[in-house]
């Protein structure tokens, strides 16, 4: 039996199913989870719910929910209601990516990241695979389902966010997919998808980034300070690498009353999810893929009762060692530049 057919053969025994997209989702887990209401759909799964924890804060994000209409809920939702069925997309574990409490155990568990998954019904995890939207394309392929044009569409975006616009290590995988779903998308929507604005945040953040950079070698370290902006991080980090002379970047910043962290590499010889992993594993959940990764640290009674230049100051310092230290880099080789 194909892994399409298994994951079908579980939607035939849920009334109801709620999807469970990471926190903070970016387009690969909200296309995903799309991908499987439609699956669900196919499948007479009467009751089908998009749930998400932390923020949609990334402009791209935020346009792809509003232009391609997307059903999502805030993780409450699923406090409030009973679904027979639950879904993680993207993540396979509680914990390290998603808030949702452990006393909810997914039926169905579909992703790319490294990790150890939870023992479930239906895992499916393929960590040499590019982008959870490439094995949903799969999925569609084997069941014979063909995609609406909005759902084409998620899907052409994700692939091209989560992969190919970087060229970061896709696989073929993503380039068949892309070709698979790129008939029905429609092209004008990822046009204005890629054209949606940065919020005064996002650049505050991204401005605070790079005036604070440190760097050792060829990596660099910066704090875009304390920010609303989730996914100000990430972008800051892709920013950051065009640097000249810099593969390896760390961006982090007080969230709420955590501390969030985004890594970045295009070195081959760094696996930058093992390096947050070593830095901070210790302090919180953290680590990824080589060349792309992240973490949270929570900073429990020290937020309440530390004024923000402390706060900050403190964070500063632990985070920027611990990631030099994991690298083996000495402070000799410090630079501002």
């Amino acid at each position: 039996m194909s892994r399409g057919a298994a994951l079908a053969g579980v939607l035939d025994d849920c009334a109801s199913l709620a999807i469970v997209c990471h926190d903070n989702p970016d387009p690969d887990t909200l296309a995903s989870a799309l991908a499987l209401e439609s699956i669900a759909l196919e499948r007479d799964v009467t009751d089908v719910v998009i749930v998400y924890g932390g923020e949609i804060s990334h402009q791209q994000n935020r346009a792809f929910v509003t232009q391609l209409e997307l059903d999502v809920e805030p993780l409450e939702h699923l406090a409030d209601d009973d679904y027979e069925c639950l879904a993680f997309v993207d993540h396979s574990r509680h914990g390290a990516t998603t808030s949702l409490s452990s006393a909810y155990t997914p039926d169905i568990v579909v992703d790319h990241h490294p990790g150890d998954p939870v023992d479930t019904t239906f895992v499916d995890v393929r960590t040499d695979y590019g982008a959870t939207a490439t094995i949903f394309v799969e999925y569609l392929l084997d069941l014979d389902i063909e995609p609406s044009t909005r759902l084409a569409s998620a899907l052409l975006f994700a692939l091209h966010r989560e992969r190919l616009d970087f060229v970061r290590d896709p696989t073929r995988r993503e380039y068949e997919a892309a070709l698979a779903v790129y008939p029905e998308a429609d092209l004008e929507i990822l046009g204005q998808l890629y054209g949606s604005a940065f919020s005064p945040a996002t650049i505050d953040a991204i401005g605070r980034a790079i005036t604070s950079r440190k760097r050792r070698g060829s990596s660099v370290v910066a704090s875009v300070g304390r920010t609303p902006e989730t996914d100000a991080l990430p972008q800051a980090a892709d920013y950051l690498l065009n640097i000249e002379g810099v593969d390896t970047v760390l961006t982090y910043g007080v969230i709420g009353d955590r501390i969030r962290l985004s890594g970045r590499s295009i070195d081959p010889r760094i696996d930058v999810g093992s390096i947050l992993e070593s830095a901070y594993g210790d302090l919180g959940s953290a680590g990824g893929h080589h060349d792309m990764a992240g973490g949270r640290i929570d900073l429990g009674l020290f937020v309440d009762e530390t004024d923000d230049d402390d706060l900050l100051q403190f964070v500063d310092r632990r985070v920027t060692r611990r990631f030099f230290e994991a690298l083996n880099l000495d402070a000799e080789s410090e630079t501002g530049v």
